[in-house]
C-alpha cells in the first residue's frame, strides 16, 4: 500500500537527485530551484528556519507564491533543497590530512562543524527519518570511506558515524546547543542562591570559563582514544 509518506518521498527524490522535469511551456523561465533554496537559505540564515515560508521567499525573490510551485510542492520540499545547498560539496578524501584515519575524521568533524555553524538551522532540520540529497549523502559517504580505514566491523563503523554528528550536534552554539545550568546567567544566579543543594554545580561557576568550542575537541579525542584503543587491543 502505497501511503502520502511514500509519496512524499518519492517527490523529494525526484527534486533533490535530478529526476524532476522542469516547466517546458511558456517562456524560458527565469527562476530556477538552485536560486529559490539559494533565497530560502539566505532567509534562514539571517532570521531562522521560522521565517521562511513560501509567500516569503516568493516575496524576497519579487515573485508571487504560485512561481514557486512550479518546482517545488511545498514547504517540506523547498527545506528538503535547502539543506543540501547549505551542507554543499563535500571534500574528497584527497583533501583531507594526514595518511591514516584519525586527522582525516578529525578534519571531517570540523568541516561540519563550520558548515553547520554557517548555518545554524542545519542541525535540527537533519534530524528524524527523511530522503538526502546528492551533496548530504556524499559528506556521508566520506566519513564511511575515512573510518573504513579503522578495521571496525561495519555496524561498529555505522555507530561510530552517528556518535561523531551527534557530538557535533551537541557542541553547537551556547545558543543551539543543550541548556546546561551554567551557561544561562539566570540559572547561575539560581545555583548560588540553593548552595546547599547542588554545591558541585554551584563551585563549577568559579572555575575556569567553559571551552569556546563547548567542549567539541575534548569529547572528540575522548571518543577517538577509545577507538584506537579497541583497535590496539584487537590487533594484541
Amino acid at each position: 500500500m502505497v501511503t502520502d509518506e511514500d509519496t512524499a518521498a518519492d517527490g523529494t527524490i525526484q527534486l533533490l537527485w535530478g529526476l524532476r522535469e522542469g516547466p517546458t511551456r511558456g517562456p524560458k523561465p527565469v527562476l530556477s530551484l538552485e536560486r529559490i533554496a539559494q533565497a530560502a537559505v539566505d532567509l534562514a540564515d539571517a532570521e531562522g528556519l521560522a521565517a521562511v515560508s513560501m509567500q516569503r521567499v516568493a516575496a524576497d525573490l519579487d515573485f508571487t507564491k504560485m512561481s514557486l510551485y512550479r518546482y517545488v510542492t511545498g514547504k517540506d520540499e523547498l527545506v528538503a533543497a535547502m539543506i543540501d545547498l547549505a551542507v554543499g560539496a563535500p571534500p574528497t578524501l584527497a583533501d583531507l590530512p594526514g595518511s591514516n584515519w584519525r586527522p582525516r575524521i578529525e578534519a571531517w568533524v570540523r568541516l561540519l562543524g563550520q558548515t553547520w555553524e554557517a548555518h545554524p538551522w542545519l542541525p535540527w532540520v537533519t534530524m528524524g527519518d527523511r530522503v538526502m540529497g546528492p551533496n548530504e549523502t556524499g559528506w556521508t559517504e566520506l566519513s564511511a570511506a575515512v573510518l573504513a580505514e579503522t578495521g571496525l566491523t561495519v555496524p561498529e563503523r555505522m555507530s561510530l558515524a552517528r556518535m561523531l554528528g551527534g557530538h557535533v550536534r551537541a557542541t553547537m552554539s551556547v545558543s543551539t546547543a543543550g541548556t546546561q545550568p551554567w551557561v544561562n546567567r539566570h540559572q547561575a544566579a539560581l545555583l548560588r542562591e540553593h548552595a546547599d543543594r547542588y554545591p558541585t554545580l554551584r563551585a563549577m561557576l568559579d572555575g575556569e570559563a567553559a571551552p569556546p568550542d563547548n567542549g567539541r575537541d575534548f569529547g572528540l579525542r575522548l571518543i577517538l582514544d577509545g577507538v584506537e584503543r579497541l583497535i590496539a587491543d584487537r590487533k594484541s
